[in-house]
């Protein structure tokens, strides 16, 4: 048990100490006095005498043990307890490449993601924990895992486009913010165990195109996405620009670009997710229904200041009541 005021709990404890000394004393003084006076010899047995100071001083220690219980329940105590809880982890996973900067859908594709994006964080149950993930040519973590939907909507809210894409890497930082370790393929191409991990999925924001993939150097999908299907990580992608794509400037250079939906719906589907199209938030809105949520212990103080409260009524009530029925006064 613990209590939020330690001092108050010393300064009642010592309030009560000093009643019960104070009862003591007065009774001993009073048994002298009646002794001097010869009266307490007279009636050694039992009595209505005998009787009525018993219940005097029977009212006299409820009230003081009233005090002392007050005295803990204004302390604050608290006892912790072992909660359970069902929760899972959603990484938002937002692609920030240069050609998410086309405007085939408006206000832009990196503005429709993060409107979509966003929507997705306001849906989510308390139970949920979101991340974010921003990626370009490797893995950029922006925000890890929380509760906090105002932080992770701040770190949405955040993201600019530039450079280049690999959605290999997007997947595996991902990965790497789910397991708050590094997550990376062997030299020989292996792919790490990072444990299984149902309670996670992965939300991929991005227009599918893969400029820094394996041919340059990244990882290629393929190989991320089996990283995740053996972690139990479903990957839900989300489709952003349109398939007659657009030009865009990039480093002064005029680029074509269009959604590439095949390069999305390979990833969802090899490790169990669903392709979403951007313009479609409904859908979006039902991926945490689908989240396979584990089941966590976890230690919750519970107050019990209102469990000291009733008992210290308790107690001065009986203290009150034991005083004035044997003696006829409430003191």
């Amino acid at each position: 048990m613990s209590f939020a005021d330690p001092a108050l709990l010393a300064v009642g404890l010592l309030v009560a100490a000093g009643l019960a000394w104070a009862a003591v004393a007065v009774t001993r003084r009073r048994a002298a006095a009646l002794a001097s006076a010869g009266v307490a010899t007279a009636s050694p047995g039992p009595g209505p005498g005998r009787g009525r100071d018993r219940a005097r001083m029977g009212g006299v220690w409820f009230t003081i043990a009233g005090v002392g219980v007050l005295a803990i329940a204004v302390a604050g105590p608290a006892a912790s307890v072992p909660v359970s809880h069902a929760s899972g982890t959603v990484i938002l996973a937002m692609d920030v490449s240069g050609s998410m900067a086309a405007t085939d859908v408006a206000p832009s594709r990196l503005g429709a993601a993060k409107q979509a994006a966003l929507s997705f964080i306001n849906a989510q149950p308390g139970t949920v924990d979101s991340g974010v993930v921003a990626f370009q040519q490797g893995g950029l973590e922006a925000a890890l895992p929380t509760a906090d939907r105002a932080a992770t909507s701040a770190a949405v809210r955040r993201l600019t486009a530039g450079g280049g894409t690999s959605l290999g890497d997007a997947i595996l930082a991902s990965l790497s913010a789910i397991t708050h370790k590094t997550v990376t393929i062997g030299r020989d191409g292996s792919a790490p165990n990072i444990g299984y991990w149902p309670s996670a999925t992965i939300v991929l924001f991005s227009d599918g195109q893969d400029e820094a993939g394996a041919a340059s150097g990244g990882t290629g999908t393929g190989v991320a996405a089996s990283v995740a299907e053996k972690a139990g990580v479903h990957v839900d992608t989300v489709g952003v620009g349109t398939t007659g794509g657009t030009t865009v400037e990039v480093d002064g250079y005029h680029l074509f670009t269009a959604l590439n939906e095949a390069a999305l719906k390979s990833i969802s589907q090899a490790t169990g997710g669903t392709y979403h199209p951007a313009s479609d938030a409904s859908e979006l809105n039902g991926i945490a229904s689908s989240i396979n949520l584990r089941l966590t212990v976890t230690k919750e103080p519970l107050p019990l200041a209102g469990a000291f409260i009733a008992l210290a009524l308790a107690l001065l009530a009986a203290g009150a009541v034991l005083t004035v029925t044997r003696t006829g006064r409430v003191v």
